[in-house]
This record gives C-alpha cells, sequence and structure tokens, in this order.
C-alpha cells in the first residue's frame, strides 16, 4: 500500500506550485527549477488522483452489482469494470512506488571519471586502457561528450591513470554503477608457459557539481605552481605552469599538468577538487544515514571489487548482483554495456521498494 498522505502530498504540491508559476511573482533563478519540479509531478498526478478515488469507484460498483433492481447486464458489466479498475489501482500503486523512491539528486549531473591501474603492473596499466576504450565506446553509442582532462601513459600503450568527464543528459545515474575495483583476468602477450594473470583497475565516478552545488573557500585552498614533469623530476617547460591544490580542511589533493597555461591547468585542478570534496561530503552523510546504505547497490566504496573480467573463459561478471554475461567482447566494445547496467538499476530499485515498505 501507497500511504494516502504521500498520494495527498503530491497533488497539494502540485497545486501549490501551479499558482505560484502562474502568479509571475518568482525569481528567474528559481523559475526553472519550479518548472521542471512542476513538469516531473505532471508526469504521475493523473495516477495520483486515480489512486485516491479508487475506494469511491471501487463502492460505487459493488453497490450496483448488490444491487437487485439491475438487470444482469448492468450486473455482469459493473463486475467487468471492477476487475479491471482492481488490475488499474496495482498499477498506479507500482507507478506511485517508483515515482516516490528516493531521488539521487545528482543523477541528472555530468560525471567526471578517473581511471587508475591498481595491482598487476604492466598489465594493470593495459587493462585501465581497455576500460578507457571501453567508455569511449559506450560514450560513442549514446552520443554523449567524452573530453579528457588527464593522461599518464605507461609503457606498451597502457596508462598508469586517465581522468575524463563526461557530458550528456543523466550520466551519473547511468555511470555511477562503474564506481570500484574492475578486476581482469588473462595470459599477458609476455607470458611464456600460457599461465592466466590477475591484474586491477580502480575506477571513480563523481558527479561534476558547479560553484553553486558546493562552496570552496580560497582561504582553504593551498595553490603551489611548478614546472610540468612534476616537483623534483624532468621538467618538460621552462614556465611554472602546472598547478596543484590542497583543499585544507579535507586534506583533497589535485594535480594537473597537461595543459601549457597556468590559467587552464588550474581551472581544471579545480574542477576535480569540488567533484572530490563535493563526493567525500555526500559519502560521509550517506554513512550517517542507514537507510540510505540499505538501499545501494554493493557498499559504494571505490575499493570494493565489483567486476571482474575473465579473459579466458570469454565472460564478466558483476559481483554486485552475482550477474555473468559470456560477452566479454561485445561488453568491451560498448554493444551489452546497457544490459548489465539496467540490471543494476533494477536491483537497486527493488532494493529501494524494499525499504520504502519496510
Amino acid at each position: 500500500m501507497v500511504p494516502i498522505d504521500k498520494v495527498k502530498d503530491i497533488l497539494g504540491k502540485y497545486v501549490s506550485l501551479e499558482k505560484e508559476l502562474a502568479s509571475g511573482n518568482i525569481e528567474p533563478k528559481t523559475f526553472a527549477n519550479k518548472s521542471k519540479e512542476y513538469s516531473n509531478l505532471g508526469s504521475i498526478i493523473q495516477v495520483a488522483k486515480e489512486y485516491l478515488n479508487f475506494e469511491k469507484e471501487k463502492k460505487d460498483l459493488e453497490n450496483m452489482i448488490k444491487d437487485q433492481s439491475n438487470d444482469q447486464e448492468m450486473i455482469d458489466l459493473a463486475q467487468k469494470d471492477l476487475s479491471e479498475l482492481i488490475k488499474k489501482k496495482e498499477k498506479n500503486e507500482n507507478e506511485l512506488k517508483l515515482f516516490l523512491l528516493p531521488k539521487d539528486e545528482d543523477d541528472n549531473k555530468n560525471a567526471i571519471v578517473e581511471i587508475r591501474a591498481g595491482t598487476g603492473g604492466l598489465e594493470a596499466s593495459l587493462f585501465c586502457a581497455d576500460l578507457f576504450k571501453m567508455y569511449e565506446k559506450v560514450c560513442s553509442k549514446k552520443k554523449w561528450r567524452l573530453d579528457l582532462i588527464n593522461i599518464s601513459k605507461s609503457e606498451a600503450g597502457g596508462y598508469k591513470e586517465v581522468i575524463f568527464s563526461v557530458n550528456g543528459n543523466d550520466i551519473y545515474s547511468y555511470l555511477k554503477y562503474e564506481s570500484g575495483v574492475h578486476r581482469v583476468q588473462r595470459i599477458p602477450e609476455t607470458e611464456t608457459q600460457g599461465r592466466v594473470h590477475t591484474s586491477a583497475a580502480t575506477v571513480a565516478v563523481l558527479p561534476e557539481v558547479e560553484e553553486v552545488d558546493i562552496e570552496i573557500k580560497e582561504s582553504d585552498l593551498r595553490i603551489d605552481v611548478f614546472r610540468a614533469g612534476g616537483p623534483g623530476g624532468q621538467s618538460v617547460n621552462t614556465t611554472d605552469s602546472a598547478v596543484r591544490i590542497t583543499h585544507i580542511p579535507t586534506g583533497v589533493v589535485v594535480s594537473q599538468q597537461d595543459e601549457k597555461s597556468q590559467h587552464k591547468n588550474k581551472a581544471k585542478a579545480l574542477k576535480i577538487l569540488r567533484s572530490r570534496v563535493y563526493e567525500a561530503e555526500k559519502r560521509r552523510k550517506d554513512q550517517e544515514r542507514s537507510s540510505n546504505r540499505r538501499s545501494q547497490i554493493g557498499t559504494g566504496d571505490r575499493s570494493e571489487r565489483i567486476r571482474t573480467y575473465n579473459f579466458p573463459q570469454g565472460r564478466v561478471t558483476d559481483h554486485r548482483i552475482n550477474l555473468t554475461l559470456h560477452k566479454l567482447d561485445e561488453f568491451l566494445s560498448g554493444e551489452i554495456h546497457e544490459e548489465m547496467n539496467q540490471e543494476l538499476r533494477l536491483k537497486e530499485q527493488s532494493l529501494k521498494l524494499e525499504n520504502l515498505n519496510s
């Protein structure tokens, strides 16, 4: 059952927003958000009205069936209508439950994705490059824009680290399930005895946040500049264009040296820093709300092993939902990535529904 008071709240909020938007007495900054909320409520308003009217309509039909002055044809018609009304009520109830599920306020944001080679040396860096190519193909398939922020190459075409942003519609709602440790099992090209090696890469997906989402005080930042190539290393520039920013309250540190311009490196570093600080604060709040943790897929921690890519057996397994797809090549080419993601979304939806009803 969906609590009647929650359904009445939907109707009350819809009417209130309708009046507010029609009044014209609303600031331009607020108007867009209010309009979006009104539109969102509008998608469920008819279902809410039907749900509230169910008991009255049910009673009317039951009275018609019991009324012996009605002919059999009318009684049969009323019974048919009652059966359809009960089915519709179940459908409306499910729609309302889904609508009332707690929303992740970051779902409609763009994302910053960080991939880092983990255990496994050179093989881990090659796997890091494979994951990046996979996400490139997923973004291309979905017509999302991928912008490279930072890349650190290793030998043999691998990557020690790749950081990129993804822009489009509801990016974070899709990519957030990629956060965690991705493990690969395969025979390296350098392995002469055909032994399977295991290595790993860590993926962190952060909602891309604007200055309005989180306040980063200038006084809380320590900004160091140095020559590209890294402090103490061989410089590749003759000017101090590389930037390292430390957020003193949280200890979050971001270095950026891809651009020749110090200004551009600082802008990129601040973009990543904002998202990392925002995510750390969000994670802290989530840990305080135990009910929210129960409705999440996995722990949400980036150190959690979430997926294994087994090349000898041609399979990919997501450990959070115990799902194995024997289509590794298609998965890495982005062709069936949606299949795995959809199962993850459905599982989380199911957990949230259980939590809503408990």
